[in-house]
């Protein structure tokens, strides 16, 4: 898995957990649907902190919460 695919499982999984629509978390980050979207399916290769951030803030958690997960701790280097 690499971070593209992390950060999609994750928001997916923190939504699921709030028991809200991707569409939902879009209207309540004040973050496009279509860059929910793009995130979510993989075309955003690269989300910005801001774009996190918003959406961190209409789960209700802090960025250090989105993060701190298994998933995110066990991810291989990137840069070979």
């Amino acid at each position: 898995m690499n971070i593209t695919e992390a950060v999609a499982d994750r928001i997916l999984e923190l939504c699921g957990k709030r028991n809200i629509t991707v569409n939902m978390l879009s209207t309540l980050s004040a973050v496009s649907q279509s860059t929910v979207s793009d995130i979510i399916n993989g075309r955003s290769r690269n989300p910005g902190i801001v774009t996190l951030k918003k959406l961190c803030d209409g789960l209700d958690i802090s960025i250090c919460e989105f993060f701190n997960t298994g998933v995110f701790r066990s991810l291989e280097q990137e840069i070979e």
